[in-house]
């Protein structure tokens, strides 16, 4: 049953309305046991969900309405490998990519056997690359998800990254982003990995054969050595020159790729072992989320409070604040990871919504965001949830850094939900602003594998509670398909049928 149908969305909509005075700071007072009970821990994540604008109450209705909207049902299709990519007909079965090789039976245990055939020799040629001292440089060459998932991986681990070999990512067709990687590279040093499905993405090709044409005219010669695609197009790279090839399957979505031969870069730098244990902490949450109670399952209870911000609180975005640099592009690849799986206004059998979905996310690393834009957080009209991610034990040992910048991350959480009184008004702070604060041990390749699945899952249950398909993105085709026609027209100067702003912007340029 579509979410807007059952007694629990209008049960929800009399409960926001009887919540619009609620107010956390009497929330803590009335309840001693509050931060207990609205925390958490999953594999290797703790969640402090007690700063939200929730009660036990809201879970309840939330909880009632994952169940009248089958949300326990659709999980389960998912992991057991049923089309629910309904617009593609296609499995979702990304989960698969981390499962260990050889657990599961029927159905699913080719493609597990293919996984795991084609991730060994990958793992391989990682390390016979790691070994070689000549490769000082890798340039990743994608876009989306196969740019984003990766390159947040590496800088994620980047005091794991082997000493010797700097990694580079180049996803934007704008030659300035190409030729300011090519500037620093010398042809017999660098390797460059070419991840593109189908070998058509315009972007990714065109920045491919740029390299290419940059290889051959600085003396390079050897293409095959210092050229990988990871694609299922083994004869689109073969016309390249490219010979070394690892590809992966159309039940793994772009934003949903790092697990698979997408993340080589990510097992050149950190070893086959890091990825392993990557796959593994991934894993784990796979497990937690197939497994726990809904009531105990960390990323259904946090799915089903976007729901409750979106739909009846009407909070319009959420900010990502990472307080580790090494997590500086987190936000870049959560804004990807949700907006363009629940960016969408149509349910699964097309018909219109009448409720919104994706809130907008965005962000950047603490403390730097605190001087930025945590002004409008503090004192704006609109009130915007905020996500802490936090990690306890740092892997440097500069003295006072890192107590310092947890100790800002607790506080701003705190001053976000007590205030502050001022009777002159420009030093007053409302307080009573949400906040979740997710914290790990250590970041470590099993805890990055841990919550990247963890927000994987948490996008999973609010699209499914919203009844839509969180595995396609036509939204992202048109303006491939229109850029295709301006840029034959730019070089033909026609304008004709085009409408009066776009015609004048082709001219002037």
């Amino acid at each position: 049953m579509r979410c807007d149908q059952t007694p629990a969305w209008q049960d929800l909509k009399v409960h926001a309305a009887k919540a619009q005075g609620f107010d956390l700071r009497t929330a803590f007072a009335q309840d001693a046991h509050r931060a207990q009970s609205l925390s958490q821990t999953a594999p290797q994540v703790f969640a402090d969900l007690s700063k939200n604008h929730v009660d036990a109450a809201t879970e309840a209705l939330l909880q009632e309405l994952a169940r009248q909207t089958g949300l326990a049902a659709h999980r389960d299709a998912m992991f057991r490998g049923e089309h629910i990519n309904t617009t593609e007909d296609r499995a979702v079965m990304h989960w698969l990519l981390r499962q260990p090789e050889g657990s599961l039976s029927g159905e699913l245990a080719k493609p597990l056997a293919q996984v795991h055939a084609t991730l060994q020799p990958m793992l391989a040629y990682a390390e016979t690359i790691r070994s070689d001292a000549q490769i000082t440089d890798v340039v990743n060459i994608g876009i989306g998800g196969s740019d984003l998932g990766p390159q947040m991986v590496v800088l994620a681990l980047q005091d794991l990254v082997m000493p010797g070999k700097r990694f580079h990512f180049v996803s934007n067709v704008d030659g300035h982003e190409l030729a300011g990687v090519l500037k620093g590279l010398k042809t017999e040093n660098t390797l460059f990995l070419i991840a593109s499905k189908s070998l058509t993405t315009l972007d990714t090709m065109t920045n491919a054969r740029s390299a290419l044409a940059w290889f051959q005219a600085q003396g390079g010669t050897d293409v095959a050595r210092h050229f990988v695609a990871i694609t299922t197009h083994v004869a689109a790279a073969a016309e390249l020159g490219i010979t070394t090839t690892f590809g992966f399957w159309d039940w793994v979505g772009g934003r949903y790729s790092l697990w698979s031969a997408i993340g080589l870069p990510v097992v050149i730098a950190i070893g086959a072992q890091g990825f392993n244990d990557l796959l593994a902490g991934a894993h784990a949450m796979d497990q937690h989320f197939q497994t726990a109670p809904l009531e105990q399952n960390l990323p259904v209870r946090m799915g089903l409070l976007d729901v409750w911000y979106r739909n009846f609180l009407h909070y319009t975005s959420r900010s990502i604040a990472p307080y580790h640099s090494a997590l500086r592009r987190m936000p870049a690849y959560l804004q990807q990871l949700e907006m363009e799986s629940n960016g969408k206004r149509v349910d699964r059998q097309g018909q219109a919504l009448a409720y919104a979905t994706s809130p907008v996310l965005w962000g950047e690393p603490g403390t730097n965001g605190q001087h930025a834009y945590f002004q409008m957080l503090h004192q704006g009209g609109d009130i915007v949830p905020l996500e802490f991610i936090a990690v306890k034990k740092p892997t440097h040992t500069l003295k006072g850094h890192h107590e310092l910048l947890l100790a800002n991350a607790i506080a701003q959480a705190q001053a976000l939900m007590l205030g502050q009184t001022d009777e002159g008004g420009h030093k007053h702070f409302p307080g009573n602003r949400p906040s979740t604060f997710l914290l790990l041990d250590e970041l470590t390749p099993c805890s990055l594998g841990a919550l990247i699945a963890l927000q994987e899952h948490r996008v999973f249950v609010s699209g499914a509670i919203w009844g839509i398909n969180s595995f396609d993105q036509w939204g992202v085709e048109l303006g491939k398909v229109l850029a295709k026609d301006i840029h034959a027209r730019m070089a033909s100067g026609n304008v004709a049928g085009l409408d009066a702003s776009t015609a004048a912007l082709l001219q002037r340029l």
